[in-house]
């Protein structure tokens, strides 16, 4: 990773139109800019961040934070710039701000196929504990469940 990458927690919404086409570019079945913008705008618990090199967002993850859990709903790196260790500082971010609001433990789903993201979670400490068969369309797949039971030692 190189040093023009900040992380930043999204407190406005300029980003979102760049952060919707990240999400078409990186799933079958992407969120829109308005419903990121209805789940900030009508949530306590929903936090936004981004991976930005330079003004360009390279990198996201959407989740909440629910008394003491951290729920990772969507994570995506541009796909020019996956496997550069973005994803990696961005979920360690992620988790330093869930820890320091409470957070205790952290849980996600992942598609069984999504090797590169199963081996992601496996190095900060998560671990399957449960399948959601036929989770996802699109192509239909099962979710695994992951859980991170230790978040403050990641």
């Amino acid at each position: 990773m190189n040093g023009g990458v900040e992380i930043t927690r999204l407190s406005a919404d300029d980003d979102l139109g760049e952060i919707a086409a990240l999400q078409a570019r990186s799933f079958t079945n992407p969120w829109s800019a308005e419903s990121l913008r209805w789940e900030l705008a009508n949530t306590d618990v929903a936090r936004l961040y981004v991976v930005r090199e330079g003004r360009r967002v390279a990198g996201y993850c959407a989740c909440w934070v629910i008394l003491d859990e951290l729920h990772i709903n969507s994570l995506a790196i541009d796909p020019e710039r996956r496997r550069q260790g973005l994803a990696s500082a961005l979920l360690r971010a992620v988790i330093r701000e869930a820890v320091a609001a409470g957070a205790t433990k952290a849980t996600l789903e992942v598609r069984r196929s999504n090797a590169a993201a199963l081996a992601l979670y496996g190095r900060l400490g998560f671990a399957v504990e449960a399948v959601r068969a036929d989770y996802y369309q699109q192509p239909r797949e099962d979710a695994l469940v992951l859980w991170c039971r230790t978040l403050a030692a990641v």
